[in-house]
C-alpha cells in the first residue's frame, strides 16, 4: 500500500453517518477523534486482516476490540453459527447451549462456581455492582483511575486529586448523588486502598478493577498488588471483583486470575466468551450467585441473555483456544510484535514504553514506567496521532487511541508480525 491512501468511498460514507448517528458512530472511539482524519468504514474481516469499503488491506491489532482472538471470521466458528442459525437466532428460553457455555466457563476461570449470561460486558459490570451490595449490605465501592467498567452510571466517574476525594459524574446527566458512593485510587496503588478502607469502615462493599488495564493503553500490576487487594478486601468484609471482559479467556486460558494466582469473589466477562458476538457474563461463588433472581431477591434479566448463536460461538471459540500450544504461539508473536515496536522506536531517538501479556500489548510514546493512568497520560499522543496515520497508509489497522490496547490473534503470521515491525520502523524514522 502506498502513501496515497485512497479512502474516499469511507469519507463519504462516515459524512452521511454523522446525520443520522451522533458523531456518526456507535460507540465513540471509533469516531477517530484521537487520531488525524476520518474513520476507516470496514467491509470485511478475514483471519488477521480487514478490507475497507474502497478495498484496502489491512492487519488488524484491534479483533473488534479483543473478541477475535482465534481470528475475524474462523472458519469452524462461521460453520457452527450457520447450522445454529437454522434452528433460530433466538429462543427466550432455556436452550442447551447455555449449559454447555457455562460448564466452559466454570472449568477454566477459578472464581466461578456460577454464571450468569448477559449481552455485553457493561451489563455483566451493571449487574455485579448490585450484587455486590446485595451481598454484603454496604453502598460503597472503589473503583481505579483509568479502569473501564462500562457506562453505567456509578462508573462514569473521574478520579480525584486524593484518594480520599468522592468521585464526580464524568458525563452529564449522571447525578452527583449517584456517584457519591463510587471511591477512586490509583491503580497500583495499594497503600490509597487501604486508606479509603480505612476511612470508610463497614460502608465498601467491594473493590473492582481490571486485573491488567487495557482501556488506559496496557499497565500490568506490579507484584504483590492484585494479592494485597485480595488481602485488604478479605480482611474488611468486602468482595474482590475482577473485570475480565478484556483479560478473560486472553492472557491465559483462564484469565488473568488463573496467569496471576489471585482469585476474586466474582468475575465479568465478555468479548472471546462470545466468539465475536454480543455477550456477557458475571459469576463468582455460589454463595453469592445465589442471590442473583429468581434463586435469590437481587433482580437482572435479559431478553436475548443466551441465546444459541452467542453461545454457539463462545463454545466453539472456547474449543479452539484449548487446542495444545495456544497460549505458547500467542505469547511467542504478541512478544516479538512489542520488542521490534520497541526496537524500532529506540532506533530513531524516540522515547517509548511497552508491555505485553499473551495476546494482549500496549506501547506509551514516553520513557515510562506507567504504573497508572496518570503515569499514561504523559505520554505523546500528537506523536501517537501522526504514527496511527501512518501506519494506516502502511496497511496496519491500530486501535485509534493511544490509551487502548492492542490485540493479536491466532491467526496473525510471522509474516504479518515482520510487515508491521517493518511499517513501526519506517513510520518512527519519518516522524522523528
Amino acid at each position: 500500500m502506498t502513501d496515497a491512501l485512497n479512502t474516499k468511498r469511507s469519507e463519504e460514507i462516515f459524512g452521511s453517518a454523522k446525520n443520522l448517528m451522533p458523531g456518526g458512530v456507535s460507540s465513540p472511539v471509533r469516531a477517530f477523534k484521537s487520531v488525524e482524519g476520518d474513520p476507516i468504514v470496514f467491509d470485511r474481516v478475514k483471519g488477521p486482516y480487514a478490507w475497507d469499503v474502497d478495498g484496502n488491506r489491512y492487519i488488524d491489532y484491534v479483533g473488534s476490540w479483543g473478541p477475535a482472538i482465534c481470528g475475524h471470521a474462523h472458519p469452524e466458528v462461521i460453520a457452527a453459527l450457520q447450522e445454529t442459525l437454522e434452528k433460530g437466532t433466538s429462543f427466550g428460553a432455556p436452550c442447551v447451549l447455555e449449559n454447555q457455555l457455562a460448564e466452559m466457563v466454570i472449568d477454566a476461570v477459578p472464581s466461578v462456581e456460577m454464571v450468569r449470561f448477559v449481552n455485553s460486558g457493561t451489563e455483566a459490570c451493571m449487574a455485579v455492582l448490585r450484587l455486590m451490595r446485595a451481598f454484603t449490605g454496604r453502598d460503597k465501592v472503589i473503583k481505579f483511575e483509568g479502569c473501564y467498567h462500562g457506562h453505567a452510571d456509578m462508573f462514569l466517574v473521574k478520579a480525584g486529586s486524593g484518594v480520599a476525594t468522592l468521585g464526580l459524574p464524568d458525563s452529564p446527566g449522571v447525578p452527583r448523588s449517584t456517584t457519591a458512593n463510587t471511591l477512586t485510587a490509583p491503580y497500583n496503588d495499594l497503600e490509597a486502598v487501604k486508606e479509603l478502607f480505612a476511612e470508610n469502615p463497614d460502608a465498601i462493599s467491594g473493590v473492582i478493577l481490571e486485573p491488567v488495564v487495557g482501556n488506559a493503553g496496557f499497565i500490568t500490576p506490579e507484584p504483590g498488588f492484585l494479592e494485597g487487594l485480595r488481602e485488604v478486601t478479605q480482611e474488611n468484609g468486602a468482595l474482590l471483583v475482577f473485570d475480565e471482559v478484556m483479560t478473560g479467556f486472553r492472557i491465559s486460558y483462564g484469565g488473568a486470575q488463573e496467569r496471576f494466582g489471585v482469585t476474586p469473589d466474582l468475575t465479568t466477562m465478555g468479548k472471546v466468551i462470545g466468539g465475536g458476538l454480543p455477550v456477557g457474563a458475571y459469576g463468582g461463588r455460589k454463595e453469592i450467585m445465589s442471590m442473583v433472581s429468581p434463586s435469590g431477591p437481587m433482580y437482572q434479566a435479559g431478553t436475548l441473555s443466551g441465546n444459541p448463536l452467542a453461545m454457539t460461538a463462545g463454545i466453539k471459540t472456547l474449543e479452539l483456544l484449548k487446542q495444545e500450544g495456544t497460549y505458547e504461539k500467542l505469547e511467542a508473536l504478541t512478544k516479538k510484535l512489542l520488542d521490534g515496536i520497541l526496537t524500532a522506536a529506540k532506533e530513531s531517538n524516540i522515547p517509548i514504553h511497552g508491555q505485553s501479556i499473551s495476546a494482549m500489548f500496549g506501547f506509551y510514546l514516553c520513557e515510562g514506567p506507567v504504573r497508572n493512568f496518570e503515569e499514561a497520560k504523559s505520554a505523546d499522543t500528537e506523536r501517537f496521532s501522526k504514527i496511527h496515520r501512518m501506519m494506516l497508509e502502511k496497511g496496519v489497522y491500530l486501535a485509534p487511541s493511544a490509551f487502548e490496547a492492542g490485540f493479536t490473534s491466532l491467526a496473525h503470521s510471522e509474516d504479518d508480525i515482520n510487515a508491521t515491525i517493518k511499517a513501526f520502523q519506517e513510520s518512527f524514522s519519518e516522524i522523528s
